[in-house]
């Protein structure tokens, strides 16, 4: 199985994280979407960053209607700071039968060559990247890169920093949040202060 592991904070997760995940499943010859549910860096301040396992919580509740979709907690049984190309690592050794690809929009793609050993994920590992509004000139040596597949997923600027926001200050942002999601914000206290 080729599973496409799209990673964030999800902090929380809205509609915009669920479309490129649908359109990756639908529209890729991805077979599965991991949401891999990136830890609080216990070396960062925390500020608006909810608990680990509520935004786990989010993720499953948003995705348990979507098959191909499932939330993962991968990352937080690894040791921090998180490396992608140590959670690559990790899962190839413990999923063997399956062949793990990243989801990216193209600003990330312009500092891949930043991340830790980026070219042992290239070699390794298919990127599925969707566009953004403002990504900027795409690094030329990821221009036409064998294992770097662009997917026309549609372009959404929502931000999960803007629905903390609308929520702080009591907008209504029931429709950028998936039904179960949204529910289960109304009855907390999640990002009100």
């Amino acid at each position: 199985m080729k599973i496409g592991l799209y990673f964030g904070t999800f902090n929380p997760i809205h509609i915009g994280h669920l479309i490129i995940a649908n359109h990756m499943a639908e529209h890729s010859d991805l077979d599965q979407i991991w949401m891999v549910v990136t830890p609080h860096n216990p070396l960062k301040q925390k500020s608006t960053l909810l608990d680990d396992y509520q935004r786990l919580h989010m993720v499953q509740l948003a995705t348990d209607e979507y098959p191909k979709i499932k939330a993962s907690d991968i990352e937080f049984k690894l040791p921090q700071p998180n490396y992608t190309v140590n959670t690559l690592a990790h899962l190839h050794d413990k999923y063997p039968q399956h062949e793990f690809a990243l989801i990216m929009g193209e600003d990330n793609l312009n500092s891949l060559h930043k991340w830790k050993n980026y070219e042992v994920i290239l070699e390794h590992h298919d990127i599925y990247v969707y566009p953004r509004m403002n990504s900027g000139e795409i690094n030329e040596q990821f221009v036409n890169h064998k294992k770097i597949h662009h997917v026309g997923a549609p372009i959404l600027e929502l931000s999960s920093t803007f629905i903390r926001e609308s929520i702080k200050n009591k907008k209504n942002v029931a429709p950028m949040l998936p039904q179960k999601v949204s529910d289960y914000i109304d009855g907390s206290s999640f990002y009100k202060k």
